[in-house]
């Protein structure tokens, strides 16, 4: 009999695969960028079951909400049309099928060197991936890091805000 864990793992495995394969051979952008959500999705699975649920809903937020609401913002901006794609040369297709060649090869060659790590249910901490734990850390550990990069964020968005205002200053009407 297999657990309930490992059947979802499986399925999650495989719909994974199977969205990000979609992503790189679907024709259209929008069907990429749809198929790419899903892949994030299935990963955010992933992670419930590796009881990480802070990266989960992170994974969520960030990269099924904002990226790919970017994504589809530029591929709506750029309005490609089916007249306008563009096929890659022969050239193009061949210097691609060696890179991928060997990128597997050398994945191959640090998989069969890499050593799997043992499972010790003993120190199993089950508080591992929980934001209480992930919030203690950060707040008492990593206390200054934490508030440079708010700083820094807080920075950021006032640019933004300036040169926009500029921006919007400078256009007529």
């Amino acid at each position: 009999m297999i657990p309930a864990t490992l059947s979802i793992f499986y399925f999650l495995s495989f719909l994974t695969i199977l969205s990000a394969l979609m992503v790189v051979f679907s024709r259209s952008p929008i069907h990429s960028v749809l198929y790419a959500i899903m892949t994030f999705f299935c990963l955010s699975g992933h992670y419930f079951l590796l009881n990480a649920q802070f990266l989960a809903v992170v994974n969520i937020i960030v990269y099924a909400g904002a990226i790919m609401v970017l994504f589809l913002f530029v591929i709506m901006f750029l309005n490609m049309k089916e007249d306008q794609k563009d096929l890659m040369p022969n050239l193009t297709k061949i210097a691609a099928a060696i890179v991928a060649g060997t990128l597997f090869v050398i994945l191959f060659g640090a998989y069969r060197k890499s050593q799997v790590g043992m499972y010790d249910p003993r120190s199993y901490n089950s508080q591992t991936g929980m934001v209480e734990s992930l919030g203690q850390i950060l707040f008492r550990d990593y206390l200054l890091p934490f508030e440079l990069a708010s700083i820094l964020f807080l920075i950021a968005m006032v640019g933004a805000v300036m040169l926009g205002k500029r921006e919007l200053g400078e256009r007529h009407f």
